[in-house]
Parts: C-alpha cells; sequence; structure tokens
C-alpha cells in the first residue's frame, strides 16, 4: 500500500483533519480544504493534503483574472484607461483595486501573501505534474450581479465603505485570521453581511457555493483535493448532489425595465417641455428654460469634477457633457470627463506601478493619476445624474407645469 493510499484510508477511518470535509459522489472523493485567504496555516494545509493524497486534480476557488491578478500582481502597468472608461467599467475597476489594496493591507501586517494557499496549492500541482482546475466564476460577472442586487442607497453606502475600508482598514492578527475558518464565525459573518445588503448574499456567496460545487463536482478523476474560502464549504455541500446551470450563472444582469424607461422617458421629458415652451410660451421663454436646464446639468456635472480636484479644462468638459449625457442614454458626463483628464494628465508607468499602494490613502487616491481619472469619472456622473434630476423640476416649474 502506498503512503497515499495509507493517508487516504486513514482519512476515511479516522476523524478529518480540521478544515477538511470529505464528500463522496457517484464512487469518487472530493477532499474539501477550507481556508482563509490570508492565513499562512491554510498554505500549509493546502500543500500537505495534496502531497499526502496525490490527487487526480486540484481545484481551486479562482477565476482566470484572479488567477493572472495573483501570478502577476503589477499587470495593472497594462491597464488602458481609455478603454476602461469607453466601456463603463470605471466604478468595476476602483471597486476590484480598493478590495486588492485592502487585501494587500492586511496581507503587509501578518505578512502573508492574498491567496497565499491558492498558490501555493497551485505551486504543488505543478511541482507533482497534477492537473489544476479554476473552478470560480468571473469576477466581473460575480460583481456585476452583486451590484445589481443592491438598490441604490445600499449601492452609495457601499462606494462610502469601499475607499474607507481601503483606506483605514482594521487591525486583525493571524489568531483572528484564523478563527475565520470556523463555522460560527463564517455563520456570523454571513448573517451580518446578509442583514447589511439582504440581496448581496445571493450573487456573493450562494451562486458561487452553485458554481464551484459544479465545477468542482465535474473535475475529472479521483480523488479530487479543492482549496475553497471556508465560508463556501457548506453551501457547496449542500448543492453537491443537485443539478445546476452554470450558464445561468454566468449571465450578466440586464437593465430593469424601470430603468430602461427612465432612460428613454426622461430625455424625451425634456426635450417634449423645452418644444412646448417654445411653441406656446414664446422663443424668449423657450431659451430661459433650455438655458436653466443646461446650466443645471452642466454645473452638477462640472462640479462632481471639481470634487476630484480635475484639470480645469476637465471641468469644462464634464459642463459641456453635462446637457450631452442628460439628453443621450448611451453616454455619461463622466465618460468625456474621464477622457480629458486621460490625455490632459495621462497616468504614467509610476502611477500604473504603484496603484495598489497609492489607493490605500486618501492623498495616494487623489495623487495617483489612474485613481483620480476613476473617481472624476464616478464623481461627474453621480453628480450629473442628481442634476438631471434637479432640472426636470426647475423646467416643469418655469414653463407652468408645477
Amino acid at each position: 500500500m502506498t503512503e497515499a493510499s495509507t493517508f487516504i484510508d486513514s482519512l476515511d477511518n479516522a476523524k478529518l483533519p480540521s478544515n477538511v470535509d470529505l464528500v463522496e459522489w457517484q464512487g469518487r472523493r472530493f477532499y474539501l480544504v477550507g481556508t482563509a485567504h490570508l492565513s499562512q496555516k491554510s498554505a500549509e494545509l493546502a500543500e500537505e493534503i495534496i502531497r499526502q493524497v496525490r490527487p487526480a486534480a486540484v481545484a481551486v476557488e479562482l477565476c482566470e483574472s484572479r488567477f493572472q491578478a495573483l501570478r502577476d500582481p503589477s499587470r495593472w502597468r497594462n491597464t488602458d484607461i481609455v478603454k476602461v472608461i469607453r466601456a463603463g467599467r470605471s466604478l468595476l475597476l476602483l471597486s476590484q483595486l480598493m478590495l486588492t489594496a485592502f487585501q494587500r493591507k492586511l496581507g503587509k501586517g501578518l505578512k502573508v501573501q492574498p491567496g497565499a494557499e491558492m498558490l501555493r496549492a497551485i505551486s504543488v500541482a505543478e511541482e507533482l505534474h497534477i492537473p489544476v482546475v479554476l473552478a470560480d466564476r468571473d469576477i466581473k460577472a460575480t460583481l456585476k450581479r452583486t451590484w445589481a442586487a443592491l438598490t441604490s442607497f445600499q449601492r452609495t453606502k457601499l462606494l462610502v465603505q469601499l475607499p474607507v475600508k481601503a483606506i483605514v482598514g482594521e487591525d486583525i492578527d493571524s489568531a483572528e485570521i484564523e478563527r475565520l475558518k470556523e463555522q460560527s464565525v463564517v455563520d456570523d459573518a454571513l448573517r451580518e453581511l446578509t442583514e447589511t445588503y439582504p440581496g448581496v448574499r445571493l450573487a456573493l456567496i450562494d451562486e458561487r457555493d452553485r458554481y464551484l460545487a459544479s465545477k468542482i463536482r465535474e473535475t475529472e478523476g479521483s480523488p479530487v483535493v479543492a482549496i475553497i474560502g471556508a465560508g463556501h464549504i457548506p453551501g457547496i455541500k449542500r448543492y453537491f448532489n443537485q443539478q445546476i446551470d452554470r450558464s445561468e450563472l454566468e449571465k450578466l444582469p440586464s437593465p430593469s425595465i424601470t430603468k430602461r424607461v427612465l432612460a428613454l422617458g426622461i430625455p424625451a421629458l425634456i426635450v417634449g417641455v423645452i418644444l412646448y415652451a417654445f411653441l406656446t410660451l414664446g422663443t424668449k421663454q423657450g431659451f430661459e428654460v433650455a438655458g436653466s436646464w443646461a446650466l443645471i446639468t452642466g454645473s452638477s456635472s462640472a462640479l462632481g469634477a471639481a470634487l476630484v480636484f480635475s484639470h480645469p479644462l476637465t471641468v469644462l468638459v464634464a459642463f459641456i457633457g453635462g446637457p450631452i449625457g442628460a439628453l443621450a442614454p448611451v453616454v455619461r458626463p463622466g465618460w468625456f470627463a474621464g477622457l480629458a483628464e486621460a490625455i490632459l494628465r495621462k497616468p504614467k508607468v509610476a502611477d500604473l506601478e504603484s496603484i495598489l499602494d497609492d489607493i490605500g490613502s486618501l492623498r495616494g487616491l487623489w495623487r495617483n493619476r489612474l485613481s483620480r481619472i476613476l473617481l472624476i469619472v464616478i464623481f461627474t456622473n453621480i453628480l450629473g445624474g442628481l442634476g438631471s434630476l434637479l432640472a426636470i423640476g426647475q423646467v416643469l416649474s418655469l414653463t407652468g407645469s408645477l
């Protein structure tokens, strides 16, 4: 009997090591190793299980983009900020950067690289010539589905909390990290998350539990070792025997009917009110209504750009883009402002190399040209949107409709 089979028999006949669960399905064995993403002990456990079990495959809680980010932390230097802005992904990129910066900040204090247990598992698997399966859903799909699950108030709250978390953070030691693998602590954390953001658990936890269960189950060979965050283990075990359609879980959310109606209805309402003013109240009143509307939408967008200390010409572009963005549902004033800032203050290589360090402080967040451009896009769009709502009330008032 080989050393590997002796170890497997001992796992079958005795208590499994802490944070390791055995799932048997259709004659195959799956060892689920629950980890904490900033734990040195988790990295050691991942290596120990893989070396002793010598599985047919190793599955890890990573998608391709997260895997590449762990393998190449300097990949941010290849960011094409113009493409990010044009694709409307400024908020998504900033969220990813802030979450990464927060993990990195914690990791520095603990002297552990975020995702160390995943990298260790992959490294050992490659050394032993064991296939590696990236079992998690793409991070972009997860973030977009999570964002869609939030209410407007929750989104605003999260936008405030993200930079605070990234900049301030919390003091946490290795003992606290290890406690995160305990089921009672995991349950408490998930309960708090559900209470704060009721819609988030579905996209961030439950859907990924199902996705991970499906990918792990379809991994070829036996036994399979899966290195997974401890919070996902109960859900994976619960969904392991269920039929799961991963294509449904990968779909990006479409705008709601209400959002689409508003996107088309508000510009139509504005144009209709301005035309009404010209046709029924006279040319002078029509220009007054149109000018008032343009001034409010332009000024609010410009204010958003100015709050982030944009270049003066960027503020001017935001002012011009405000009325355009309010009328055209496919563009946003922040896109004009962000592109202008990217041209006027093009990010340097140093900005791209230091983005994760800079984003950890208010000064660095503003100083770094890449993060400042992202902030300009977000603030200009938010203030521009609020200005559009104010402008509607103003033009209706001027025409006597209110």
